[in-house]
């Protein structure tokens, strides 16, 4: 079981090093370009810099909670009660950044309108769907899950 996990927390923590690359390299340039681009506008460089560190942040949480997830599948701890809530914060986790893109999405306008770049809207869209996605993917494995559990417990008890 460990080198079927291995793997993939292996692929986890891969899924984090071009996000921590972008936050570290591009996301200043990209907000001072922005401020550049619009004098008018250019006040709201650091609340969207503040609010794209901050869903990385939430997005480096959701990956902590699915090496958790995989850890907790080594130890044969599957089907208890932490993986759950493990399942539980990952979904919260893709709640909370496609919230933050949806508030943010009139500045992605913004943007989009001043640089005439209207894929920018379209990756913004792109990133809402996914999060939702994941959000609904980890409600239905976390209620699965909990009925597993309740499942086992009714037949430890019967026994």
């Amino acid at each position: 079981m460990k080198r079927e996990t291995l793997f993939l927390k292996f692929a986890v923590v891969l899924m984090g090093l071009p996000v921590l690359a972008l936050c570290i390299f591009l996301l200043p340039g990209i907000a001072e370009y922005f401020a550049e681009l619009n004098p008018k506008l250019d006040f709201l460089q650091y609340p969207f810099l503040i609010g794209l560190y901050v869903t990385a942040i939430v997005f480096f949480v959701a990956l902590y909670q699915a090496l958790k997830l995989l850890s907790y599948i080594d130890k044969n701890q599957a089907f208890s009660e932490l993986s759950v809530k493990s399942l539980k914060n990952i979904k919260y986790c893709a709640i909370t950044i496609g919230a933050l893109y949806v508030v943010f999405m009139p500045l992605l306008y913004l943007m989009a309108e001043v640089d005439d770049a209207p894929g920018i809207i379209l990756i913004g869209m792109v990133i809402i769907f996914g999060c939702m996605v994941v959000a609904v993917f980890a409600s239905i494995l976390q209620k699965l899950l909990k009925n597993a559990i309740d499942i086992k417990s009714e037949n430890d008890l019967t026994i």
